[in-house]
C-alpha cells in the first residue's frame, strides 16, 4: 500500500521573534501541514551572529499551543547535549504534545557553534559513532524500565526515564553519506531525510538507502522517504522567476543550490509536477521550508491549490 503523502513546514527561527513562530505554527495547522519543524542549530546558519531560537525549547512551547500538527528537529546532533538528558527532554515535549514529537538526528556540520558553545567537534567518524550510540541509548530509555549503557561516547547507569513518550517516538535520520549514515538509518529510523544539498541526487541516494538497508537484512518498504527542499510559489509564472532568482541568491548552496533544475518552484501547477517528481521517486514526506519574508503567503497558496493534488 502506497504512503500518504505528507507536507510538514518549517517554523520561523532565525531572525524572527517567538510571536511570529507562534503565529505560523498555528495558521500551518489550520491550513492542514501535517508537521512543523525546527533546524537544531545554536548559532543561526551560515552566520554566527545570526539570532536563532533554540530547537527544544521552541518545540515544547509549540507543542503547548497546537493539537495536531507534528513536532520535528532537522537535525538534532551528537555532543550538544547529552544523550540521556536529550532522551528525558525529549520525553517530556512528547508528554507536552501528547505524541505528536518527531526526533531528528543527524551528525551536525557548522563546528564554529560547536566550539564556541564549549561543546566537543570530533571527527566525522566520531560523530557518527557517537550519534549511531546516542540513539540506540534514547531508543532503549523510551522503551525500557531502567537502562545501563556504555559506549564510548554515551552514558547512562541505571537510568529510568518517566514519565515515558505517549508513543515511542518515530525517529528521522537525516544526511547524504551513503555508507555509515545510511547505516544507522537502516538500523534505527522510521524516517530517513535527504537534505535539501542533496536533492538533485535523490534518485541515488534512494538506491544507496536501499542497499544499506538489504544490508542489514531490512525491508526498504518499512522505512519511510522524506525530502528536506526550499519551495518557491507564486500564482503567474513570471513573480515565481523572480523569486526564484532571489531564492537562489539568499539560500545559495545551503537550501538553494540547483533549485532551478531539481526542485521545486514555479505556480501552482508546475510546483504540483514538480513535487510529483519527488514522490514517483520515493519520497513521501516534504519538510519545506518556503521562500518569503512571511511563510504563511506561500504557505497559504501551497495549501490551497497544491496539497489538494495529493489528498
Amino acid at each position: 500500500m502506497a504512503r500518504p503523502i505528507r507536507f510538514g513546514v518549517t517554523l520561523p527561527q532565525i531572525k524572527r521573534t517567538w510571536d511570529e513562530a507562534k503565529t505560523a505554527a498555528l495558521e500551518f495547522e489550520a491550513l492542514g501541514y501535517h508537521s512543523v519543524w525546527v533546524c537544531d542549530h545554536l548559532y543561526g546558519v551560515p552566520l554566527p551572529q545570526l539570532p536563532i531560537l533554540e530547537a527544544w525549547s521552541q518545540l515544547a512551547a509549540v507543542a503547548a499551543i497546537t493539537e495536531r500538527v507534528e513536532l520535528g528537529t532537522l537535525v538534532t546532533p551528537p555532543f550538544f547535549r547529552n544523550p540521556a538528558v536529550l532522551a528525558k527532554q525529549i520525553a517530556t515535549v512528547d508528554q507536552i504534545a501528547d505524541g505528536r514529537v518527531i526526533p531528528g538526528f543527524g551528525a551536525g556540520w557548522f563546528e564554529a557553534e560547536f566550539t564556541g558553545y564549549g561543546c566537543d567537534f570530533p571527527s566525522m567518524g566520531d560523530r557518527m559513532n557517537a550519534l549511531n550510540e546516542s540513539v540506540e541509548l534514547m531508543k532503549r530509555m523510551w522503551s525500557e524500565e531502567e537502562v545501563t549503557y556504555e559506549g564510548r561516547f554515551a552514558k547512562a547507569q541505571a537510568v529510568r526515564c518517566e514519565p515515558k513518550p505517549p508513543r515511542r517516538p518515530p525517529i528521522l535520520v537525516g544526511g547524504g553519506g551513503e555508507k555509515v549514515l545510511m547505516g544507522i538509518a537502516a538500523r534505527h529510523a522510521d524516517i530517513w531525510n535527504n537534505l535539501a544539498v542533496f536533492q538533485p541526487q535523490l534518485a541515488q541516494k534512494i538506491q544507496a538507502m536501499r542497499r544499506r538497508c538489504d544490508d542489514v537484512g531490512r525491508d526498504f518498504e518499512t522505512l519511510e522517504v522524506s525530502q528536506q527542499c526550499t519551495v518557491v510559489i507564486a500564482p503567474d509564472e513570471e513573480t515565481s522567476r523572480q523569486f526564484l532568482e532571489k531564492a537562489k541568491k539568499i539560500y545559495g548552496g545551503h537550501m538553494g543550490g540547483a533549485i532551478e533544475e531539481h526542485g521545486i518552484w514555479g505556480t501552482p501547477g508546475q510546483v504540483v509536477e514538480r513535487v510529483q517528481r519527488h514522490v514517483d521517486l520515493g519520497v513521501s514526506l516534504f519538510v519545506i521550508e518556503f521562500f518569503g519574508r512571511d511563510t504563511r503567503d506561500p504557505a497559504r497558496l501551497f495549501a490551497e491549490k497544491v496539497m489538494p493534488a495529493f489528498a
